[in-house]
Formats: structure tokens, C-alpha cells, sequence
């Protein structure tokens, strides 16, 4: 009857323990980090957006950035591209309503193999699902020069790699 599909989702999982949790298993609590305010330059342009992340290990597998449609500031940037840092990999930046406009800059970079949200925008706007890190929470061939890393490390490296580029506009506290 068609009541049943097969398709790809976000879950939650424990590298420590090897296994999937549900929902109701997950203790969510805050902690203290910081956002991490990264260029991301236009494709054949010398300008740039800046985006905020608190996960920069991510970047590798962005497969977009969205700006919100309405917002005067990057209306009309949509549909050109921008590079991801270090890695130079183009990416479209598409327009989706779920981009807050006064959260972080107003531009978020997609990443639908490793944020629920970001799974939704790549799905409305027919993105890839990249994913950068294995089951154990190493870093895994397609996260290129940083393959092996666990995500600690692999955070630490690409945060100094981006300041040496000169990619990382500021960090602060979050």
C-alpha cells in the first residue's frame, strides 16, 4: 500500500557504547563553547558571508548554505556559490525560511549528514548528505586532510587551520 519506505535519517548515536538511542534515552544539557564565526568566500568573487557554527569539524560535509529569502543582506546571493574553507569545495547557497535573521549572522552552512535541521533544508532543496565522521567519531576519508582525527582533534586543527588562512573572523563564548 505504499506505507513503507527506506530512507536515510538523523539518529542519535553513541560512539562510546556503538549503538543508536532513542529520543527519550537522550539527557539533553547545556554547556559552555563558543561560536566559531568562519568566511566562507563567494566562487569567483573576492568577497565572502560569515557563519557562525559550534561545530566547525562540520564544514567538511557541507553541502550548502542557506540565508533566509527575506533577508535584505544576501537576498541576492542565492543561487551563486560559495567555497568551503580549506577544502575550496563550491556549494550552493539557497534561500530557506528555517534561516533565523537575528541569530549568528543570518547564513547557515548546511550540513544533512550531521544536523537534524540541516537533514530538513538539504531535503527541501535537493542537497547531498555528505558524512565526515565513522561510527567511532574518528573522521573518516571524506573529511580529506583530516581523515583519522576523532572530532576533538579534528576541531582543534581546522579552528587553527582556518585562523593560519585567515578564515576565522572571531570566537567567542556560546
Amino acid at each position: 500500500k505504499g506505507l513503507i519506505y527506506r530512507g536515510e535519517r538523523i539518529i542519535n548515536w553513541c560512539p562510546r557504547c556503538s549503538t543508536a538511542l532513542s529520543d527519550l534515552e537522550v539527557d539533553h544539557q547545556e554547556e559552555e563553547s563558543f561560536l566559531y564565526y568562519i568566511k566562507y568566500e563567494l566562487e569567483d568573487s573576492s568577497d565572502y558571508l560569515t557563519v557562525a557554527t559550534t561545530r566547525p569539524e562540520t564544514l567538511l560535509g557541507d553541502t550548502g548554505l542557506a540565508v533566509n529569502p527575506e533577508d535584505d543582506r544576501y537576498r541576492g546571493l542565492i543561487g551563486k556559490n560559495v567555497l568551503i574553507p580549506i577544502i575550496n569545495r563550491p556549494i550552493p547557497i539557497v534561500g530557506d525560511e528555517a534561516v533565523e535573521l537575528e541569530f549568528g549572522t543570518g547564513a547557515l552552512k548546511i550540513t544533512p549528514g550531521h544536523d537534524p535541521v540541516d537533514f530538513e533544508i538539504g531535503q527541501r532543496h535537493g542537497l547531498p548528505s555528505v558524512i565526515v565522521m565513522d561510527l567511532d567519531g574518528t573522521m573518516n576519508s571524506k573529511a580529506g586532510p583530516y581523515f583519522s582525527l576523532d572530532r576533538a582533534s579534528c576541531r582543534t586543527a581546522i579552528v587553527k587551520d582556518l585562523e593560519e588562512c585567515g578564515l576565522l573572523s572571531s570566537v567567542e563564548p556560546y
